[in-house]
């Protein structure tokens, strides 16, 4: 393994660890089971393999380049990630207003099937604007003078997503692994609504934010 190699992968095993939405919403349906929470891991790894075949295929930079097509990806984005912290600070206030948050399970509070966490941590993940930016940005950095940068590219890419599934399932079972704690009511009406008011900012940030680039 290559010097360029090992720094890149110590660049984004910092940038996929750092919080955000992604790192949100796992948390938050790990909350529920550890399967919901893993499935929404695995969710995410699959939409930064849609990040990665843009990448590979060089879709990414026309993507950048045409400001309307980018716009259109941010608004959606920012609608789906504000949509998820709406409905978890909405279904937190009813139960609140119906004094049932202290008798509720964490079943009560999750999506219902893990293939709709699937499909949360997938759909979080691909309609990130930032994403596209971040791999057109970092992943040239690490293409060495001379190197052909489709073979490169891909590798890099990959490891972006590896490092994902390791991550984002750690995350989970750790959430897990402390659930007897996390899950007490206080403690997870704090989590709970941490996390919709953290999904809530960052979907307004998106849809209301200038052009990223």
């Amino acid at each position: 393994m290559d010097a360029q190699l090992l720094a890149f992968v110590a660049v984004a095993a910092g940038m996929v660890a750092l919080p955000g939405a992604d790192f949100t919403v796992v948390v938050r349906n790990a909350l529920v089971s550890r399967r919901s929470g893993l499935a929404t891991a695995v969710g995410v790894a699959g939409g930064l393999l849609v990040h990665t075949a843009l990448a590979v295929a060089g879709l990414a930079a026309v993507l950048v380049t045409m400001p309307v097509l980018f716009r259109t990806v941010q608004l959606l984005g920012g609608a789906y990630v504000l949509y998820l912290g709406l409905s978890g600070l909405y279904a937190m206030r009813r139960r609140a207003v119906a004094g049932a948050g202290a008798e509720e399970g964490p079943a009560d509070r999750a999506p219902s099937g893990h293939g709709r966490s699937l499909r949360q941590g997938f759909l979080t993940n691909a309609l990130n604007p930032k994403a596209p930016v971040l791999f057109l940005s970092l992943l040239p950095q690490f293409v060495p003078d001379g190197s052909p940068p489709l073979p490169r590219t891909l590798l890099l890419a990959s490891v972006v997503v590896l490092l994902a599934l390791v991550w984002f399932p750690a995350v989970a079972l750790l959430v897990d692994r402390l659930g007897r704690w996390l899950r007490r009511p206080r403690t997870a009406r704090a989590i709970e609504g941490g996390s919709g008011t953290a999904l809530t900012a960052l979907g307004l940030v998106l849809v209301t934010g200038p052009l990223l680039h």
